[in-house]
């Protein structure tokens, strides 16, 4: 089926439900869950301008996929599970490698060369060639993460299903994000960036650039090869005034330097701690 078909049907079962009981619309729904599983199909994707399209009507079919999952019990030795989805299989020719304890859904894209610790990724997400998801982290559904990543141990990105968010979090090519970083609310974290352990951001968080004169704010987005760590600004409330998290850009990767030696050196230099 052509996708403008799928995409068709998927927008029409969104705005009436009643519809999923129909084959057509099991079929299409099912279809372009297939679709993100091969990696053929993203929730959001990067334009040649560097911004990125966000396939609303992909993300509403992942949404339309669970009601059409019937729970029934799955095993992995002696671990019993009882969910909805079925887990991705057949790492071995997909060029993936997975530590025990590693788990995908189906409906995720694991590109070739990724490694998955104990973590877990969720439906509709899309891990690019060469990423890490170190121990205990998560990438939520529909999250894009890009080429070369680094996700530190117990690193949560979130995804937009619960609840349901407008945007996925996307984290660029070979960005270091530090243990214990949440990244949620369809945050934009832009290519190589490194970000220090426990910093979050949110779609509203305050991310400040500290290197120049004057504070430079930005929302929900992290520029491109900006080191990053946690920090806190005063605001002040009928109570008093009191400390609130922000994020605080200390300066930037250098270009002079392989991305490796400029992920080590951004660590050293600014006393990041990962």
């Amino acid at each position: 089926m052509e996708l403008t078909a799928y995409q068709k049907i998927i927008e029409t079962v969104w705005d009436d439900r009643s519809l999923l009981d129909r084959p057509e619309s099991r079929e299409a729904v099912r279809g372009v869950i297939d679709l993100l599983d091969k990696g053929r199909l993203r929730t959001a994707e990067p334009r040649d301008d560097g911004t990125w399209q966000v396939n609303e009507w992909v993300k509403k079919a992942v949404i339309l996929y669970f009601p059409i999952q019937k729970m029934r019990k799955m095993s992995s030795g002696d671990i019993e599970f009882f969910d909805k989805m079925e887990t991705k299989q057949d790492f071995e020719a997909l060029g993936v490698r997975v530590v025990p304890n590693g788990v995908a859904r189906y409906g995720s894209y694991l590109a070739p060369g990724v490694i998955l610790m104990p973590s877990y990724v969720n439906i509709g997400a899309y891990v690019d060639a060469g990423t890490m998801v170190d121990t205990w982290a998560t990438v939520g559904s529909c999250a894009q993460i890009g080429k070369g990543v680094h996700l530190a141990g117990g690193v949560g990105i979130g995804g937009v299903l619960e609840p349901v968010q407008a945007a996925p979090v996307i984290v660029e090519d070979h960005c270091f994000i530090g243990s214990r970083c949440i990244i949620v609310e369809g945050a934009h974290v832009g290519a190589e960036a490194v970000l220090g352990a426990n910093v979050v951001i949110t779609g509203s968080t305050k991310i400040i650039d500290v290197t120049g004169s004057e504070p430079v704010h930005y929302k929900g987005y992290v520029p491109p090869r900006s080191v990053v760590i946690p920090g806190s600004y005063t605001r002040h409330y009928p109570a008093g005034e009191y400390q609130v998290p922000c994020a605080l850009i200390i300066g930037r990767r250098k270009e002079s330097t392989d991305r490796k030696t400029t992920l080590n050196d951004a660590l050293r230099d600014f006393g990041v701690s990962a």
